[in-house]
């Protein structure tokens, strides 16, 4: 029972002394508080800023609403500018995957959903109409990142046939 004491004693003071450690010093007439208080405040995004992390993984598609592949990397040249996007192409689950570098400013951005040709094939008895667009509703809170990016006038076989990028 004594022993079941003291270890109960030792583990509450190891949890004590650290939380009586982070206390703040009260204030001392050798240290006086500032005479005026400076309000900043943390920098924030813009709404024409990205997240390059939520570039990566971002689907490229055609003109044609066909899928290219996606953005794998993006490369920055010393001053950090960007240099271009590594887009895997082809494959399945990354595997068998052909990477190629694409200047940046070929990629146009898209905030909104991919337009589908999908429909739906429900018939309203009281009006007919039938094979209406899926509609697909959205949150009116910008995201920070773009849907989906398009490389305009590209094939999936032309991106595949050109030399593949090698990271050295």
């Amino acid at each position: 029972m004594r022993s079941k004491l003291l270890i109960g004693g030792l583990l509450a003071s190891v949890m004590i002394i650290p939380a009586l450690a982070q206390s703040n010093p009260p204030a001392s007439a050798a240290n006086p508080a500032p005479a005026s208080t400076v309000t900043t405040t943390a920098p924030r995004a813009h709404s024409d800023q990205w997240r390059a992390s939520k570039l990566i993984g971002l689907n490229v598609y055609n003109d044609k609403n066909e899928k290219l592949g996606d953005i794998n990397e993006i490369l920055l040249d010393k001053s950090g500018k960007v240099e271009g996007v590594v887009i895997g192409v082809g494959g399945f689950l990354g595997m068998g995957e052909h990477d190629i570098k694409v200047d940046m400013a070929k990629l146009k951005f898209v905030d909104e959903p991919v337009r589908t040709s999908a429909t739906t094939s429900t018939t309203s008895t009281t009006t007919g109409e039938a094979n209406r667009p899926a509609t697909t509703t959205r949150s009116t809170e910008k995201q920070w990142y773009p849907n989906h990016a398009v490389l305009s006038g590209a094939s999936k076989e032309q991106l595949k046939s050109m030399p593949q990028f090698k990271y050295n």
